[in-house]
This record gives structure tokens, sequence and C-alpha cells, in this order.
């Protein structure tokens, strides 16, 4: 049961650094900032009616603060799984936002198994949008893992689970 915990705490810490980076772009702030306020005040707390899930703080602090380190890695990988005449600055920040969270676990988190950080990615894309955005999350991150994982990504689903 401890594992299903630990994985509703880890799409909580996902969907947490969603906001966060989303939070970030259009306010300014920092990452310590961001930090401080998504962990004392969003993570595991009803915000105005909105109750947030508990999140594992240590994953969520990685996943920011890397997917801000390694930005100028992680952009170029986004933009070249994009259509054609798509670059990132036209995507929608929140939607920007996932594309650059998944990818930085695509590309930085190899504890993390490429298909179960694009399928975490696409129902973290579901709880933003209703419309082809969680579709794109899916092609883009999985043209990615391609390009990063292509070798683990090759073997049977089933051969991960042993």
């Amino acid at each position: 049961m401890s594992g299903v915990a630990k994985l509703s705490e880890r799409t909580g810490a996902r969907i947490a650094v969603v906001q966060a980076l989303y939070e970030m772009e259009i306010s300014g702030k920092g990452v310590l900032e961001a930090l401080a306020e998504f962990e004392a005040h969003w993570m595991g707390q009803e915000v105005d009616g909105i109750s947030h899930p508990p999140a594992d703080s240590d994953f969520f602090r990685d996943l920011l603060r890397g997917v801000v380190q390694e930005q100028r890695a992680i952009d170029p990988a986004v933009e070249g799984a994009l259509a054609q005449g798509w670059p990132l600055k036209r995507i929608e920040a929140v939607l920007r936002a996932i594309l650059r969270a998944g990818t930085y676990e695509l590309m930085f988190r190899r504890d993390v198994p490429a298909r179960s950080a694009i399928s975490e990615y696409v129902d973290v894309a579901h709880s933003f949008f209703e419309g082809e955005e969680p579709g794109l999350v899916n092609a883009v991150l999985d043209k990615v893992a391609r390009g990063t994982r292509a070798a683990e990504l090759a073997l049977p689903a089933q051969a991960k689970t042993k």
C-alpha cells in the first residue's frame, strides 16, 4: 500500500511543479520563493475550495529546481519534438510547463521509467485540459523519450517489471 501512497504523492508533486512553473513564468518569482510558497500553502491544502493533492516534497523540489537549472537543455529537446513551425514560446504556458517537467524527467530522472513519466504527464495534462492537449503531451514526450531513452522504449513493457 505504501507504493500506492507514494505514487499519488509523486503525482501530486508533478501537478504542483506544473503549477509552480506556471506561477513563476507569469509572476517572475524565483525557484526559492516558489518552493516555499507551494510547500507552505498549496501542496496537500485546500485553497479557494480546491483541494490540492499531497505531494512528495523531495520529488517536487528536485523537479522544480531541475527544470529551471536544465532549461537550456530541455527547451531545445521540446522544440525538436514539436511540429515544425511551432516554437515552444507559442505553446500555452501551462502546457509548456507540463512539457518541460516531463522532458526533465525523461532526460535527467533515469530512475523513473520513460513510459511511466509519459503516462503521468498525460494524466497531468488531463487535469488541466479537456481538448487535444493531452494527446500533444503524449506525442511530444514520446518523441523526446525516443531521442533520449530509445533503448528503454525498445524493450517490451513487461521486461521492466522484473
